[in-house]
């Protein structure tokens, strides 16, 4: 066994923190916005919903991987569009009545997260050229991102997040009160399905950017923890943001100064987040 890594020390990191700084500034922004979006998908019981998006998305860009290496007309197949076009058609497919053809939603579901998440496997093993790429896609082990996808997380981040405060009564009433949203003649069905376009955009937009993993924790736990501890859902979507940030950063510092994988440590940082906002709440009770 090799003698333990030293631990780096504060003044390093400081050293050599514009090498870091996009990293951090997107997975605070992807953190943020997606812990916004994480009270919809809990309270709505769509938790599946987004894992199944996620790694959709990661599909999307292991085949954009693929085509660049094997096909010919690959070079235009850039993994952002991949994220996308598999992550929205995801999405578009998810919100058909699964009932037409005799199935439960959870059931198709269930479907694409499966085959999402094999085949992003199986495609990972015939492009050795990008192993490290589509590991990184999948668990988040990305130490830094390019300026593009900074640029575009923070970009879609800001114009969902921006979208969501703007309707965000009608899209409070048309999730959790239906009866009332239509008795104010609110497009309840325009409003759900801006919704789940929504989320799976900024899923897909940063499943390129920060992997799989902490996108999936992002758009869940930071909501869980807000909802243990406040039931005024202004409160609820303050503190998901904030949780959403915070899971992020902190994650990626620690994955720093103790040498963990950057995906792993976020989401683990997000567990703890939510775990400790479930203890204080049984404290408090």
């Amino acid at each position: 066994m090799g003698a333990p890594e030293a631990i780096p020390s504060f003044a390093e990191f400081v050293a050599g923190f514009e090498l870091f700084r996009d990293a951090i500034l997107c997975g605070a922004g992807a953190g943020l916005v997606l812990g916004y979006l994480g009270v919809f998908v809990v309270l709505r019981r769509m938790v599946f919903v987004s894992a199944a998006i996620t790694h959709a998305a990661g599909l999307g860009v292991a085949l954009a991987y693929y085509a660049q290496i094997h096909l010919a007309a690959g070079s235009s197949a850039h993994p952002i569009l991949g994220a996308f076009g598999l992550g929205v058609g995801a999405t578009l497919l998810l919100m058909l009545d699964p009932a037409r053809i005799g199935l439960t939603r959870e059931s198709v579901i269930g479907l694409v997260f499966i085959f999402a998440s094999g085949a992003s496997l199986l495609v990972g093993d015939r492009i050795a050229q990008e192993s490290h790429d589509i590991h990184a896609i999948l668990f988040g082990t990305a130490v830094m991102v390019s300026k593009a996808d900074l640029a575009i997380t923070l970009g879609v981040g800001g114009a969902v997040l921006g979208l969501h405060l703007w309707l965000r009564r009608g899209l409070v009433y048309a999730s959790f009160d239906e009866e009332t949203a239509r008795v104010q003649r609110l497009p309840v069905g325009l409003l759900s399905a801006l919704l789940l376009l929504t989320i799976g955009l900024m899923v897909s937009v940063t499943t390129r950017a920060i992997g799989a993993m902490p996108v999936f924790a992002f758009s869940v736990l930071p909501a869980m923890a807000a909802l243990a501890l406040s039931r005024r859902l202004g409160v609820v979507f303050l503190l998901a943001a904030l949780f959403g940030t915070l899971s992020a950063v902190v994650g990626y510092v620690g994955s720093f100064f103790l040498h963990f994988p950057v995906g792993a440590s976020q989401t683990v940082v997000a567990a703890l987040v939510a775990l400790v906002a479930m203890l204080l709440r049984r404290l408090l009770r």
